[in-house]
């Protein structure tokens, strides 16, 4: 039994709503449960709601010391990538996927005269397998199709055994009958194999050319029946190819992403072993001050792939995230210096294609996800909040923390943002947007004004010792944006926050922020690696991100609108009968008073109103 209850709700907090698989681990480290999910933070959420009256999750929920999550590009790779691990770890809350039904592949046998067959479950019977395919219905349609394609035999041995002519298989052409002799040489059936291989390969394009010249050869002959069937055997056939991200050819490669943030670097490495994903791990290396990624993602590998104690085996291939291993000063000398290190026989790449490509992605999405959770949790953010505290000498806790930002485009559709954050992280539900109006366009100091006042303008009078005011509120710019707070709070009577102003440094690059204070407009230079300016960093960029956001949204919104929704009087209705009598919107700009009054429901005041309102544009 877990003594100590593991903390959902910070868990939770911060779990991304994308599909993948979540493992649930007991004190001693050892997975007592997987589970996949469409959403995961819906489904893992469910586990720890408060009427929960099954024993069995009663039970499972009690025992739980941690958790961690996968994620992948679908529902179906979730699916598939959950039984593996099912398979690996064995768990002991797991029921459904512990026997030995396994998903279904198709087999290509090493007979004299090879079988296509359906395949399912343990892979005694020698000879290629591809797959698996995560639907059995569809793997056994395929094969139909491909046997009107591929002459191949799909009957049993038994059966095969057993024939003295040709079955109606071989009527029908779909198969060379090589149960009788006479009928097809060694060597014509053996081309025919080879092609259906060949196509469950990948390598399909040969087919599909033959199929292409068969359905044209058709198509000339008129006989249109027969040229639609083999367009649509093309298109069912290359659809049962699809390839999904967690599942390939790709024998024994790992594939590593790399995500850094605000101090914290997150580095994912999947496990490819026969053709699946057999496991995943996030690590999260100590940073020095000033390190690159690159050089932070070489000393990794070296201390990872070298650890004689452990005696880990080394894959064939690595495959490194693009935009880090591109950051190398050299990257095709390192890397080959990095392959000497490691072995000759393993391959270090960033440059790659089709399925690889995807377990790249892949990776990249778990590294990017493990670090979002590791810079939220709880323990990092009271952390960081307690060197801010310090670093700022306030001598009490910081409790809130608010900051603003401005977005538009060259002063159209001007949006502010102020997001909050407490000690436990982004308080989301408190996040507010401000849509900015009556500006000069492209004032960011009066925007800012208009901002503040929106939203403290409540709390001017307010008594209440509860009320959401913050303890430092940071402006996102330099002096002329921190001395619109400054003015806004120049005649307040009641608590003011520290205000402090984020300023950029000359080359916008992150760890050059200076913090301006207010009142001596004192700057504050905080190091690169203080967790202090990885917690002012984090909460400015949360901010920006909300503001831009907003803004793209109103954006886009006005580019669907037209101008009569602006206009007074003007419902839905109303713009639907003007719309419809006038033939358009361009017809609406250019029609007189008088058409506009002609039309049902518009008075003539009205439709000066509108006449007026596209011409004053």
């Amino acid at each position: 039994m877990n003594e100590k209850p593991f903390d959902s709700k910070s868990f939770l907090k911060h779990l991304t709503h994308q599909p993948g698989v979540y493992r649930m681990y007991d004190e001693s480290g050892e997975v007592i449960y997987v589970g996949k999910a469409k959403d995961l933070c819906k489904r893992v959420a469910s586990y720890f709601r408060a009427n929960v009256d099954t024993p069995k999750t009663q039970t499972l929920v009690r025992q739980i010391a941690t958790m961690d999550v996968t994620v992948t590009n679908t529902e179906a790779e979730a699916l598939i990538l959950e039984n593996n691990f099912i398979k690996k770890y064995r768990p002991r809350y797991n029921v459904l996927l512990r026997d030995d039904k396994s998903y279904p592949y198709i087999l290509v046998s090493q007979h004299e005269h090879p079988r296509l067959a359906f395949h399912r479950g343990t892979r005694r019977e020698k000879g290629d397998y591809f797959g698996p395919f995560p639907n059995g219905v569809a793997v056994r349609e395929s094969l139909r199709l491909m046997q009107k394609l591929f002459p191949v035999r799909q009957c049993d041995d038994t059966y095969y055994r057993a024939r003295s002519r040709p079955c109606l298989q071989y009527q029908l052409k779909r198969c060379l009958a090589p149960c009788v002799k006479g009928y097809c040489t060694d060597d014509e059936y053996q081309e025919q194999v080879e092609l259906a291989k060949s196509f469950l390969q990948g390598k399909n394009q040969q087919v599909i050319d033959k199929l292409v010249l068969r359905m044209e050869q058709a198509s000339g002959d008129l006989d249109f029946e027969r040229a639609a069937r083999f367009r649509d055997q093309i298109s069912a056939l290359r659809k049962i190819q699809e390839r999904n991200a967690v599942t390939g050819n790709q024998q024994e490669m790992d594939v590593i992403g790399f995500a850094r943030r605000g101090g914290i670097a997150a580095v994912h490495l999947l496990f490819i072993r026969e053709g699946t994903v057999q496991g995943s791990r996030s690590y999260f290396p100590k940073l020095p001050a000033n390190t690159d990624d690159s050089e932070v993602l070489l000393a990794f590998m070296l201390q990872f792939y070298l650890n004689d104690r452990i005696g880990r085996r080394l894959p064939r291939e690595i495959i490194l995230p693009t935009e880090t291993a591109t950051q190398l000063l050299d990257p095709e000398r390192e890397l080959q210096l990095l392959e000497q290190a490691l072995a000759q026989r393993v391959r270090v790449t960033h440059r790659v294609r089709g399925e690889r490509r995807q377990y790249q992605t892949l990776a990249q999405k778990n590294a990017l996800n493990a670090l979002d959770s590791r810079v939220n949790q709880a323990s990092t953010m009271s952390m960081r909040v307690q060197e801010l505290e310090k670093a700022l000498d306030l001598g009490f806790p910081v409790q809130r923390m608010e900051c603003f930002d401005i977005s538009h485009t060259m002063g159209q559709e001007t949006v502010a943002s102020c997001v909050v954050f407490d000690q436990q992280g982004p308080k989301k539900s408190d996040y507010r947007r401000f849509n900015i109006k009556g500006i000069t366009p492209g004032d960011d100091y009066a925007a800012m004004a208009q901002a503040l006042k929106r939203r403290y303008d409540p709390l001017r009078d307010s008594t209440d010792a509860d009320a959401p005011m913050p303890d430092i509120l940071f402006i996102d710019g330099g002096k002329g944006q921190l001395t619109q707070a400054e003015n806004y709070f120049a005649d307040w009577s009641a608590r003011v926050p520290l205000l402090i102003g984020v300023a950029k440094g000359e080359s916008r690059k992150p760890g050059l922020e200076t913090l301006i204070m207010a009142g001596s407009h004192a700057t504050l230079p905080l190091p690169a690696d203080s967790p202090a300016l990885h917690l002012v960093q984090h909460i400015r960029d949360e901010s920006h991100r909300f503001a831009i956001t907003g803004h793209r949204q109103r954006r886009a919104k006005v580019q669907r609108s037209s101008r009569l929704e602006d206009i007074p009087g003007i419902g839905a209705k109303r713009r639907q009968k003007i719309l419809q009598n006038l033939g358009g919107l361009q017809q609406v700009k250019q029609a007189s008073i008088d058409q506009l009054a002609a039309v049902p429901g518009i008075s003539h005041d009205l439709a000066e109103t509108i006449y007026h309102a596209f011409r004053d544009e």
